[in-house]
C-alpha cells in the first residue's frame, strides 16, 4: 500500500500564513488591553510603596523625634535614638526606575511629601504620566 507523500509533508505555506494573520489579529485586540492594565498596576505599586514609606517615616519620627532629611536614613542612620532599619531593604526606585522625591517639610502643613513623576519622569502630566503624590 502506497502512502500519499502529500499527507506527510506538514503545513503548507498558505496554512502558515493564515495562522500568522489570525494570531496577528488576535494580538492587535488583546495587546492594548494588556498594556493598559500593566500601566495601571505600576501606578498601584508606586502608591503601595509610598504607603510603606509613610509607615516607616512615622516610625522613624517616633523613635528619633523628627522626620529624616532623606529616605536613605530609613535604612541607615547615625542618629543616637535610631532603632532601624525601618525598611527591610534599600529604598526602592519607583516602578519606572527613577527615585522617589522626598521633601521635608512638605507642602502646606504636612511634615513631609513623597512624589513620583509617573511614567514620563517629568513633573505634571496626565493619565500614566500623571504625578503620584503623598502628603
Amino acid at each position: 500500500m502506497k502512502i500519499n507523500s502529500r499527507m506527510n509533508s506538514g503545513f503548507t505555506m498558505m496554512e502558515l500564513l493564515i495562522v500568522i494573520v489570525i494570531l496577528g489579529l488576535l494580538m492587535s485586540l488583546v495587546a492594548p488591553k494588556f498594556f493598559s492594565q500593566l500601566s495601571s498596576s505600576e501606578r498601584k505599586i508606586a502608591a503601595a510603596q509610598m504607603s510603606a514609606f509613610e509607615t516607616a517615616l512615622d516610625t522613624y519620627r517616633l523613635d528619633v523625634g523628627k522626620y529624616p532629611n532623606k529616605l536613605e536614613e530609613l535604612t541607615e542612620s547615625k542618629s543616637p535614638r535610631w532603632n532601624g532599619p525601618y525598611l527591610p531593604k534599600a529604598v526602592p526606585l519607583d516602578p519606572w526606575g527613577t527615585p522617589y522625591i522626598y521633601t521635608t517639610p512638605g507642602i502646606g502643613a504636612s511634615p513631609y511629601s513623597l512624589k513620583s513623576y509617573g511614567s514620563d519622569g517629568k513633573e505634571g502630566g496626565e493619565g500614566n504620566n500623571e504625578d503620584i503624590e503623598h502628603f
